[in-house]
């Protein structure tokens, strides 16, 4: 792609960005980056959408005809204010503790009053919230952020670099137990993050880390800021943030409310109150939609959503990463022989699942956790497709001619029964007989620890991952070799142990520019493929319904449901 480049008026510009920043900008003025692609890489290493702006028009693309990062034609809403919004979202299904969530419900509450430094978008670019800017040193292993001044948390108390500094210490603690260590694990230590002054911190990464901000966003959805010193086990009883929201009621299992910040540090926002009601299910949730007892669903699947596909509510449909994994635990039999993962990989017919379960509104996955959506991901790998011949011949050599009994533990939320018994039927085809065990989310998570969780401990076992704007925590936490003692391998239900992957992911991690890190990322899907700890069938779309007249409403493919800008008419 050649541009007609401002050479004088580009230059100007690049003195004011760091290394990092210029080679991107370079790979853009080349044509060697997409419009799209540039966007998203510039957020990543903090230029600022008033320079974004610049630098597009000096290379001729002009700055009008994109959203903002971070924005979206749902994001602004054109009813009333004052509205009271009701929200029908999954049940949480544990304590809503910042150290501990690790489901979509639970998420969800954490974000309605909590900010994080950075929101990442539905188109995967990054927005200014808590943090004002960051940048890195030339290896990027090193990212200085600013915080934003004039911000108070809801008992009035101001937020400094203090309260980042203890939030992230807090969070990266090995010992700690937290569900971002799923993100942080071999990136950042609590010695890592460091005052500077009273609104500037520094992380000091463990290796460098092109792609670090987005570990500080709204995809580490465990991140919000805590005020110094606050203990997280009991944020359920206070809620306490710096968010457009205040904290009205919460009751587990039932709902929440929450009232709008009027001293809130940004614009206010536009709903008076939002009521939450949870849903271990989703058929009730469809029902409460169509009845009118909600006026958002916060996510529903095509699967039993059928009735809210049929025009008479608004969807707001977001291409995402969000998938489903299948794990198959690589250090119990028959799943120590990669042949019979492999087999079980085979017998599925993955473009029938899209169509059939989820009508077509998904990409179809090739088992790995790079999705279409990312840039990164090298689409020069053969697509794995269905081979019932092969999988029973590889099961054959494997020492199973005559297939063999298993059980699969799932959770029961959306289509997820649905594509369990679809499993199970692709391998009666090749003589796996799979029984499935399914169970409400509350069982099947456990303690989200190793040796008191069925997803984490069972022979085969499928669960739900929110989208995300990189792969980094796609491919660390279920994949790296586990390591208790430096947290790597958090969520690894596979127990895959891989020293090739591990050096691969290290290698991808590091990379700052999208050539090296799609080259690294063909290494990892190759190997994936060979291995096959898990497979990955699709690539959903993010699905969430808004009856007509309520708009504004902005989900993200994390899972969060965002409703500062909802109106009602």
């Amino acid at each position: 792609m050649t541009r007609k480049i401002d050479h004088r008026r580009l230059g100007q510009l690049r003195q004011d960005q760091g290394e990092i920043a210029n080679h991107i900008i370079d790979e853009f003025a080349a044509g060697r980056l997409s419009r799209r692609d540039f966007i998203r890489r510039a957020t990543v290493v903090g230029i600022s959408a008033s320079a974004l702006g610049s630098i597009l028009a000096a290379c001729s693309s002009s700055a009008s005809s994109s959203a903002a990062p971070g924005t979206s034609a749902s994001a602004s809403g054109s009813g009333k204010p004052g509205a009271v919004i009701r929200a029908g979202i999954t049940t949480p299904s544990a304590a809503i503790n910042p150290l501990t969530v690790a489901d979509q419900g639970g998420q969800n509450m954490l974000a309605q009053t909590g900010e994080y430094l950075i929101l990442s978008g539905q188109t995967l670019n990054l927005k200014p919230v808590l943090a004002t800017s960051w940048t890195s040193n030339t290896k990027a292993d090193v990212w200085t952020y600013k915080i934003r001044q004039g911000v108070k948390f809801h008992n009035g108390q101001p937020m400094t670099a203090d309260d980042v500094v203890y939030t992230y210490q807090l969070q990266t603690n090995p010992k700690g137990g937290s569900a971002a260590l799923s993100a942080f694990a071999g990136v950042l230590l609590p010695a890592g993050v460091v005052k500077v002054d009273d609104f500037t911190v520094a992380f000091h990464l463990e290796a460098p880390n092109g792609n670090f901000p987005y570990l500080t966003s709204s995809d580490n959805y465990n991140m919000i800021i805590l005020p110094k010193g606050y203990d997280p086990t009991k944020w359920e009883s206070t809620f306490i943030g710096t968010g457009p929201f205040k904290l009205g009621s919460y009751t587990p299992k039932s709902g929440a409310t929450f009232t709008r910040n009027e001293s809130y540090w940004g614009t206010k926002a536009l709903p008076s109150q939002t009521q939450f009601t949870f849903y271990a299910t989703q058929p009730p949730s469809v029902v409460a939609m169509t009845g009118g007892t909600i006026d958002v669903l916060g996510q529903f699947s095509t699967a039993g959503g059928e009735a809210l596909l049929n025009g008479s509510y608004n969807i707001i449909k977001l291409k995402s990463s969000a998938h489903r994994q299948l794990s198959m635990r690589n250090d119990q039999a028959p799943f120590t022989d990669k042949r019979v993962r492999q087999a079980i990989a085979l017998s599925l017919n993955r473009p029938q699942i899209v169509q059939s379960v989820l009508k077509g509104l998904a990409d179809v996955g090739n088992d790995s956790p790079f999705a279409p959506v990312f840039p990164s991901t090298n689409t020069s790998i053969p697509q794995r497709a269905q081979d019932i011949a092969k999988a029973k011949s590889l099961l054959a050599a494997a020492g199973h001619p005559s297939g063999f009994s298993t059980q699969l533990a799932t959770e029961n939320i959306q289509e997820i029964p649905t594509y369990a018994q679809v499993v199970a039927e692709s391998a009666a085809a090749i003589g796996v007989k799979i029984n499935l065990n399914v169970e409400d989310q509350s069982k099947y998570y456990g303690t989200f620890k190793f040796g008191s969780s069925d997803w984490l401990d069972a022979t085969m076992s499928l669960v739900d991952y929110g989208g995300r704007g990189i792969p980094n925590v796609f491919l660390g936490a279920p994949l790296q070799t586990i390591n208790a003692k430096t947290g790597t391998g958090a969520w690894n239900a596979a127990h895959f142990s891989n020293a090739q992957y591990d050096k691969l992911f290290a290698q991808y991690v590091a990379a700052v520019d999208l050539t090296t890190q799609r080259s690294v990322a063909g290494q990892i899907e190759t190997l994936l493929l060979d291995q096959t700890p898990l497979i990955i069938s699709y690539f959903y779309n993010f699905l969430t319904a808004t009856a007509h007249g309520v708009t504004g409403v902005y989900p993200t493919p994390v899972g969060h449901l965002f409703l500062y800008n909802a109106t009602k008419s």
